[in-house]
């Protein structure tokens, strides 16, 4: 009797032991190359599969060898950016393949498909699965599929209706007169002074953030910024190592870190979420136009379909999306208008034309056309986001490609945004007045402007941002006028965002 329990539970192990081998041939053998002989019979052309890390040692070392050293002013930025990306594009086409690991990555740097993959409604594209240690920086919005992610979108919404970003303005104005005072004590002995206007702007969009989103309690608001910060390393750290299922479990130092920085940002916000109820139970502060007032009168309005927890999540969210698009566009800006001073002068001309040196209001913001001209074109070269991801739960079918079921898609942007096809043989060059009628006429033929995204899941806080970058430009171009200070060291590189990676070295001068 014990001979045959013996025999069967070997061979349950056998076959245990046969299925996990079967798997692993499947992941890191047959589908990727299944996938690949599907995609080149449709022409598409690019590197051949090798086992697990596939092209991994050529990314890294093409990122390594392109940010040892600055360009060049007038250099081409894409190579730079992203090289490795950059150099598929350049070899195989603007529809190419190439190995993440053992996941097959299909390049697009083609605006017509990119478009058409943005809008698409069919659920057969998803964002890109991840480590589960990059979703202790957030799980907010962007984050959720389907029915999930439209129940979402729809009460997170009125948190960036009209109403509430016009209450807004006052809170933005505030932060960027405290930035204004600090810079003109530093101007104040001579005139003029040198300041890397990088970690300024940095923490200009982090205070306008908190205060935008926490009201009254935004000082506990930048606490939690620097919290989320290092864990933003933190998960970038993760998203770009090969995932170990349970991984995720293991006490290794930085996995004890992370875990103590979700713990202390959900803390921190739940402490606050509690603070706001209670006051405003007992009368002493309205609902008021912050985020975070906007999003508890959602959820107390959805019949809990918007939970405390959700509530923190998207709050992270604001966080992490906002402060670093809005630094980001701001800093390339500062940098583009030093570079040209002439538009640099008909910004300012604009501004005083409109509010002299008053602060400014709401009702003419959009009055700033030259202003939001210049920051479109920053967005069109310096994209915060230089590409997007998706991945195929199924076969899909997207314009003349038929994408097999877990394909990832890498979104060039950029690629798009430099297109001469376009954009013009000055592709390459500043020229906000491509944007004089808006963006939806700027590019040729077709829309090939992705700097929020596009489609049903575009970026639901891209009016924010726009309104704290007019108000921060204007306000600058109203007391200062500035140019690149001659330590200044021409080096866009892809971290999290798009960042100058020497700083933003400027010499400021009073007017």
């Amino acid at each position: 009797m014990e001979d045959h329990i013996l025999e069967a539970m070997a061979t349950s192990f056998a076959f245990l032991v046969l299925f996990v081998l079967m798997k692993l041939v499947h992941n890191i053998w047959w589908r990727p190359k299944s996938v690949e002989r599907l995609l080149r019979k449709q022409g598409i052309r690019g590197t051949s599969y090798r086992p697990l890390r596939g092209d991994m040692p050529e990314m890294e070392k093409s990122v390594r060898e392109a940010s040892s050293k600055p360009i060049s002013l007038n250099a081409q930025v894409v190579p730079r950016v992203i090289p490795f990306l950059h150099s598929m594009v350049e070899r195989y086409g603007k529809v190419s393949i190439c190995w993440f690991k053992s996941t097959p990555r299909l390049i697009i740097g083609e605006a017509d498909l990119i478009r058409l993959i943005f809008e698409d409604k069919n659920s057969g594209i998803v964002h890109q699965p991840v480590s589960p240690l990059v979703f202790l920086l957030h799980m907010g919005l962007t984050t959720l599929e389907g029915e999930k992610w439209s129940k979402r979108r729809k009460l997170v919404t009125p948190a960036f209706h009209f109403d509430k970003l016009k209450g807004m303005v006052p809170a933005i104005s505030s932060s960027c007169y405290e930035l204004l005072e600090r810079w003109q004590k530093q101007v104040e002995p001579q005139g003029w002074c040198e300041i890397d206007v990088a970690p300024e702007l940095d923490a200009l969009a982090c205070d306008a953030i908190a205060r935008t989103a926490f009201g009254s309690n935004y000082r506990e608001g930048k606490e939690l910024f620097q919290l989320q910060k290092e864990q933003t390393l933190l998960a970038l750290e993760a998203y770009n190592s090969i995932y170990v299922p349970g991984f995720r479990f293991i006490p290794t130092r930085k996995n004890k870190r992370r875990y103590q920085l979700y713990d202390q940002v959900k803390g921190i916000l739940r402490n606050m979420i509690q603070q706001r109820e209670d006051a405003v139970k007992s009368g002493e502060l309205g609902e008021g136009l912050d985020l975070l007032g906007s999003l508890l009168q959602s959820k107390e309005q959805s019949n809990n379909d918007l939970t405390i927890e959700d509530v923190i999540e998207e709050s992270k969210l604001f966080y992490f999306a906002g402060q670093e698009t809005t630094a980001t566009l701001l800093t390339w800006t500062m940098i583009c208008l030093s570079m040209h001073p002439n538009w640099q002068e008909k910004a300012r001309k604009e501004v005083l034309e409109i509010w002299g040196r008053r602060k400014p209001d709401f009702g003419t913001i959009n009055r700033l056309k030259i202003v939001s001209m210049i920051l479109h074109e920053v967005l069109r070269l310096f994209p915060p986001v230089p590409s997007f991801f998706r991945c195929t739960t199924r076969e899909t079918k997207v314009g003349r490609l038929l994408i097999p079921a877990g394909a990832e898609l890498c979104l060039s942007v950029m690629h798009a945004h430099y297109d001469t096809n376009y954009w013009g043989d000055d592709a390459h060059e500043f020229n906000p007045e491509r944007f004089c009628e808006g963006v939806s006429k700027a590019s040729k033929d077709q829309m090939a402007f992705f700097a929020f995204g596009w489609g049903p899941r575009i970026c639901l806080g891209q009016a924010f941002a726009l309104i704290e970058a007019r108000i921060a430009v204007a306000t600058i171009l109203q007391h200062f006028s500035f140019h690149l200070s001659p330590s200044y060291a021409h080096a866009p590189h892809l971290r999290i965002n798009l960042k100058p990676q020497y700083g933003a070295p400027i010499i400021l001068r009073r007017i």
